[in-house]
């Protein structure tokens, strides 16, 4: 055997990267710290988002959403790039850039003289995220033992579900002191992470991965979900038949032509093309676009009726906001025994979103303008947290199932960028919808007409839903399948346990 050959082999070995038992725990800890910072700052600005709008006087609805758009843009765009920068020139420093540009930037954003400062700080933070995020995992998995890493991806991807449950209550305690308490609170733990990760973390790269992503591609795709946005959030203002709505439209198709046009041709493209092929992935993708519009829609505009137009405080809206993502919790544990008896997975995520749409319609015909949130709010909302928990751990896992082991982390990202640029149309849509209600019977009237849009988005869900389950026929001729497919939130072994865990999570 060569010396080169030697040193591949010790430079890709999972056994010479894992940490000491001693210190694998608090690797898993610091790792989840992390990947719980960049959860809960999704669900604290969304609390947040009213008492910024006020504080920067002057600023449209359309304008605002910027703040949300413009992160999920700039992070559903670098994911897969930096995630394999990352694996090609080490995991560990990928991890520790993200963490202090992640830090940095929240910073920045809590200083931010104004709201398009405020924009621009946010993309460097989502920057941050779609670094630190997928590096987190894989360290994580190469830095514990075979047989504990179904256990440490469980907790890890856990810290995901921890954030959204316990999100709105912590962001409106901040946001009651002042808004920038929800960017400042990101900086000490971004901190302690970074020491520990710097004494505790060990480095790992794949020294298979030897080309550059194809950063350009990536870009163009950035501009296109951003162009397309800004139509669909300016098209009330502009008009639709505006020069400047179409020419958004127009930059917004020719830019995701290029893209797929770049898939097919770069060495290493953003998506491969390969990976399109396997019927499961696809229909994940899609149904996880598809239901994250409708997610990213519903979460801001239960927040914006809390505190637009009930009048609630922060506080109070993060407290009555907390329910749906506490059930959350309850179906999907659900979920995992319905995939562990056999049933299909495109069932379980389309009963999910069939949930969800039903509350939405609940709440768009019981909610009135004086407040009654027992009876107006609470039960859709629990339809709502349930349906969440029945469809999207569902569709973010089922979607690596059938692709190659080593194909599993690449397929995850790929998924939750879908994830994102849903998040971006839905917010957009949100908007475009809401417009500027002058009155409380106005403002009732888009509400419900949002929350009937959603539910009718969650319907469309629920079709592509069904695409998730793959045949036998198909797991079983496919070289990237198992032999005979379970649903992968019912598989027992570490190695099946391993991939289900990481696209959970995202």
């Amino acid at each position: 055997m060569s010396p080169a050959t030697r040193n591949h082999k010790r430079s890709t070995s999972p056994n010479d990267e894992q940490a000491p038992k001693d210190r694998q725990g608090r690797v898993l800890l610091v790792l989840s710290a992390a990947a719980f910072m960049a959860s809960l700052d999704l669900f604290i600005v969304n609390v947040a988002f009213d008492s910024i709008g006020r504080d920067f006087h002057g600023a449209s609805l359309s304008d605002l959403s910027w703040i949300l758009n413009g992160y999920a843009i700039a992070y559903a765009a670098l994911l897969v790039p930096l995630g394999r920068l990352a694996d090609r020139y080490g995991r560990k420093e990928g991890f520790l850039a993200g963490l202090a540009l992640f830090a940095l930037a929240s910073a920045a954003c809590a200083l931010s003289p104004g709201l398009w400062w405020l924009v621009t700080f946010r993309v460097l933070q989502a920057a941050g995220a779609a670094a630190l995020t997928p590096t987190s995992l894989s360290l994580l998995l190469r830095a514990t033992e075979p047989d504990r890493r179904a256990r440490a991806v469980r907790i890890w991807a856990a810290t995901g579900a921890l954030a959204a449950a316990i999100g709105p209550v912590v962001g409106g305690l901040l946001v009651q002191a002042a808004w920038q308490w929800v960017f400042v609170v990101n900086v000490p733990i971004a901190i302690v992470a970074v020491i520990s990760a710097i004494r505790w973390v060990p480095d790992s790269r794949d020294a298979t991965v030897e080309r550059t992503p194809d950063l350009l591609g990536a870009g163009v795709l950035a501009i296109a979900i951003g162009a397309l946005a800004l139509s669909v959030v300016k098209g009330p203002d502009w008009g639709w038949s505006d020069a400047r709505d179409v020419a958004g439209f127009v930059v917004a198709v020719v830019g995701i032509a290029f893209f797929a046009y770049r898939t097919t041709r770069h060495p290493v493209p953003v998506i491969e093309p390969a990976m399109l092929a396997v019927r499961t992935f696809a229909w994940s993708n899609i149904a996880s676009l598809v239901f994250s519009i409708a997610f990213g829609a519903g979460l801001l505009s239960t927040i914006l009726w809390f505190q637009q137009v009930w009048g609630y405080g922060p506080v109070r809206s993060g407290l009555a906001i907390a329910p749906g993502p506490a059930t959350v919790q309850v179906t999907a544990l659900i979920s995992n025994r319905l995939a562990r008896r056999g049933v299909p997975a495109g069932l379980i995520a389309a009963l999910g979103c069939l949930m969800l749409a039903a509350g939405y319609v609940f709440i768009a015909f019981s909610v009135g303008v004086h407040p009654q949130w027992v009876t107006q709010m609470l039960p859709g909302q629990l339809l709502i947290g349930g349906g969440v928990g029945f469809a999207l751990p569902t569709i973010l896992s089922s979607g690596t199932s059938d692709l190659a082991p080593q194909r599993t982390a690449t397929g995850s990202a790929v998924i939750n960028m879908n994830r994102q640029i849903g998040t971006v149309l839905g917010v957009s849509i949100l908007v475009a919808i809401l417009g500027t209600p002058v009155g409380l019977t106005q403002a009732h009237h888009v509400f419900r007409l949002a929350w009937l849009t959603i539910a009718g988005i969650g319907v469309a869900g629920a079709v592509v839903s069904v695409g998730i389950t793959p045949s036998r026929r198909t797991s079983a001729a496919s070289p990237s399948s198992t032999a005979r497919w379970r649903h992968p939130m019912a598989c027992r072994s570490p190695r099946r346990s391993t991939p289900a865990g990481r696209a959970e999570e995202g």
